[in-house]
């Protein structure tokens, strides 16, 4: 069978390659083309184009590159239309995913769906589309079965989290080797998971960093994405006591005491890897006017979605500053403090169903064909 998947981002890159690892395993045969990642590319198939040319964020941003995403919606329909899928995969990344499914549903494509577009936090209008265009969707949040059926009435699989998948097969590093490797020394780590695009790290590094001084007793590590050159970090490398490592996201988590965590996909990574956590975000100010007036959501973290209170703490926007991440760090450090927030990810990963998220999937979408 042939599969074209399209995923725009290094989460999807990350789901996108063990579902594919998935696939092969059900389909033996299988001609994978992808838009997607590094991950992606180092099971198979063949890369069309990489996630790195497509990651806009924010509504200012997306409007400054509107010619780029309208050539690439134009290519990507041109090399289905050349490839003939049986079936077209998404994953996530909805504001270019769902024009490519309405083209796709009118030329004859089974369309699939992996990992919903967060209609559930803004553009709920979306699932007029969603229900004209889409023939099979796969949830990976719990409360996102009931918002689909009971709310809107639209038949959908729940197949836990791939996140479960991707932590669960990851080799575990031995802690001296990774320290030595990297250039560690012995004191305590505090992750820096600023996010994988250029704007957002800008954003968010100087100021989470901008604590490093007051905690000589650890050192900050960044976690430095694929897609970004060491060169993009350098400048923000200030204080002997912050550091860099690329590309090892989770062996980093393995190791460390706490982390501070840009929202998205990381925030439950960093939890269920039981790594106690701040949530830091700041947008362009007028992305974030924009979001506040048409996001409907109390949290802005996956972690505290999903426990519906709040587990970990979210610093927005103008809270997102020095003295507020100060405070919240030393919390986080506290032994009793820790042992709560623990037991409460510990329910987290229990409401988020077992392993083999990608292997449910791959075997639904073969059945289907």
């Amino acid at each position: 069978m042939k599969y074209y998947i399209i995923a725009g981002e290094a989460s999807g890159d990350l789901h996108g390659a063990n579902l594919m690892k998935a696939l092969y395993k059900e389909d033996s045969s299988a001609d994978i083309r992808f838009w997607g990642g590094d991950l992606m590319q180092n099971v198979g198939g063949v890369l069309v184009k990489h996630y790195r040319e497509l990651a806009f964020m924010g509504f200012v941003e997306v409007l400054f590159h509107l010619k780029t995403i309208l050539n690439n919606i134009k290519i990507c329909k041109k090399d289905i239309a050349d490839f003939q899928p049986d079936v077209i995969i998404f994953i996530d990344y909805p504001g270019f995913n769902l024009r490519i499914a309405k083209w796709a549903k009118t030329e004859g494509f089974k369309t699939h769906y992996y990992i919903s577009p967060q209609i559930w936090a803004w553009k709920e209008s979306r699932i007029t589309e969603i229900k004209r265009d889409v023939d099979k969707m796969y949830v990976i949040l719990p409360f996102e079965k009931d918002f689909y059926e009971k709310k809107h009435h639209y038949p959908v699989e729940f197949v836990g989290h791939p996140l479960i998948d991707a932590i669960h097969n990851h080799p575990a590093m031995d802690a001296t080797v990774f320290r030595k490797e990297n250039q560690l020394n012995d004191k305590p780590i505090i992750a820096i998971l600023p996010g994988s695009r250029k704007q957002e790290i800008t954003k968010m590094l100087s100021v989470m960093l901008s604590v490093a001084h007051d905690f000589p007793e650890y050192q900050f590590v960044i976690a430095g994405a694929p897609s970004q050159e060491f060169s993009f970090y350098k400048g923000f490398i200030t204080n002997e006591n912050i550091k860099f490592v690329s590309n090892k996201t989770y062996d980093l988590l393995s190791n460390a005491t706490t982390a501070l965590v840009t929202s998205g996909t990381a925030t439950l990574e960093t939890a269920l890897f039981k790594v106690p956590e701040v949530v830091c975000y700041k947008g362009s100010s007028i992305s974030y006017q924009i979001a506040k007036r048409i996001i409907t959501l109390k949290y802005i973290s996956l972690v505290n979605l999903i426990m519906d209170e709040e587990v970990v703490t979210e610093l927005i926007q103008e809270d997102c500053n020095t003295k507020r991440i100060h405070e919240e760090l030393k919390k986080i450090l506290d032994s009793n403090y820790r042992q709560n927030l623990l037991e409460k990810y510990d329910v987290l990963e229990e409401k988020l169903g077992g392993i083999g998220a990608s292997e449910k999937t791959a075997r639904l979408i073969v059945e289907s064909l």
